[in-house]
């Protein structure tokens, strides 16, 4: 076999492959093996047909076509290790010449990783947010934990923000009441703004007894995103009284004796918070240095096809569990189809060059992942995703999706390469040491990451001719 590989951009490949006959017998050989066990004819035992009498019945063309749909997935591939070609995605084959008996041709282009030159990046400087807890951040924190507390009393007057009320809910549309649109019992305080829209001003003034109706865009079922008439009764309102702040609710809500302990508490709590997000944002920063200091070509089709995938997500994944269409969604995001797309070319085109990048980091500075790095990371997914590592290690294993975990692990750690060779200051101008960077980085580079197969595919098969 012979090939040759002519670059058309620096995404994009065509190879041109050139097979002796005698190389496809092995193909051939399977293509009459194979066709022996699919049919029968009369006056020979299954598997026992001679070619000539296959080649009668079935035409020599249809073992030929066999054989080559055999063939070319090894010949495709054996040219690609030739080129050492670092192949995405499917290629675009083409069989240019082939008779029986003589060589065949075929050509295959295909996209591939371009070729990237890493610069210093050790001179890259970012500032981000300084930890700073302030004493209104404390008492915010300690109010939503004395909201936690609350309890609610039984009162014998019209309901107002901040109550709670228990009512039964009716929706209909068209004046059909829906199967799944009657709920009861449903506990419900006004102004937390958690059940449907319009609920606030129908129930607010309200007394126990009272009804009233109004229209609402339904979040989910049979009728999710349709405009429904909801008709709320009202079987109790409560007033909601919070626990005093003191050495009493402290002793309540936590292991701590006095009030000033649960603020302190509060307080390095809150700072723990914010040096994490603080690490986060020197993260994303540097990353975004690094971006910009690296020219990365685009292939076409696999930005076309990451978008696609996205899109696909939304559409049939998210607006179904959340009840959305295109219009809710785009008036949540306060944008139009046209800037949402444009965003979402702008994040698909991070997410790619986010992998290029640090894959070539990872090529470059021999970077591997080990059992303990693997199995730390696959516990933080398990967590995220809902399901206990055991789980969410049998998902992974049965989808094939070891070697992307083994990819965000290493990228993780590729950027924190980065990070740790960066100027990190804060908003104060001091300086910012960041500890256990690869714990998160891999965090931060999913965020950035492609959502779908995308750059991940790499060494495909061509698809059956």
């Amino acid at each position: 076999m012979k090939s040759a590989v002519e670059t058309l951009n620096p995404t994009r490949v065509r190879l041109t492959v050139e097979v002796p006959f005698e190389e496809l017998k092995p193909s051939l050989d399977a293509a009459y093996k194979k066709i022996n066990d699919q049919v029968t004819v009369p006056g020979f035992r299954k598997g026992k047909i001679p070619a000539r009498v296959i080649d009668q019945r079935f035409g020599r063309g249809a073992v030929l076509e066999e054989a080559i749909n055999e063939a070319l997935p090894k010949f495709y591939t054996e040219a690609v290790e030739s080129g050492e070609l670092n192949v995405l995605g499917q290629p675009d084959v083409d069989i240019t010449e082939f008779n029986d008996g003589d060589e065949l041709k075929f050509t295959a282009e295909v996209d591939i990783r371009p070729t990237l030159e890493i610069p210093d990046y050790s001179g890259i400087e970012v500032v981000v947010d300084a930890v700073e807890v302030a004493e209104e951040d404390v008492d915010t924190s300690l109010e939503q934990l004395r909201d936690r507390f609350a309890s609610t009393t039984p009162v014998d007057r019209p309901a107002a923000e901040g109550d709670v009320v228990v009512v039964d809910l009716e929706a209909s549309v068209d004046g059909k009441v829906l199967d799944d649109g009657i709920a009861t019992g449903v506990s419900y305080t006004i102004g937390s703004g958690q059940l449907l829209e319009g609920i606030d001003e129908a129930v607010t003034g309200l007394s126990k007894g009272g009804s009233a109706t109004f229209t609402s865009e339904l979040r989910g079922g049979s009728a999710a995103g349709v405009a429904a008439t909801v008709k709320v009764d009202v079987s109790d309102v409560q007033a909601r009284e919070l626990p005093s702040l003191d050495d009493e609710f402290a002793q309540l809500a936590s292991e701590f004796d006095t009030l000033e302990e649960l603020r302190e508490d509060s307080r390095k709590r809150l700072a723990r918070v914010k040096a994490y997000d603080q690490a986060t944002q020197a993260q994303e920063k540097v990353l975004d240095a690094l971006i910009e200091l690296v020219e990365v070509p685009i292939p076409e089709k696999l930005l076309k096809d990451e978008i696609e995938t996205r899109v696909h997500n939304l559409e049939h994944h998210q607006f179904p569990a959340t009840g959305q269409t295109w219009e809710s969604f785009l008036e949540g995001e306060g944008k139009t189809r046209e800037e949402y797309d444009a965003e979402l070319e702008n994040q698909s085109v991070k997410g790619i060059k986010t992998q290029f990048i640090l894959d070539e980091l990872v090529s470059k500075e021999k970077l591997s992942v080990n059992q303990e790095e693997l199995t730390e990371h696959l516990v933080r997914r398990a967590a995220s995703s809902g399901m206990t590592p055991d789980q969410f290690a049998q998902a992974v294993v049965e989808g094939g999706q070891v070697p992307m975990l083994v990819g965000e692990v290493a990228r993780g750690k590729a950027l924190a390469l980065v990070v740790e060779a960066a100027k990190v200051t804060d908003t104060n101008g001091e300086t910012v040491e960041l500890e256990d960077e690869e714990d998160e980085t891999a965090e931060t580079v999913d965020a950035a990451a492609l959502s779908g197969e995308g750059a991940a595919a790499e060494d495909e098969q061509p698809a059956e001719q």
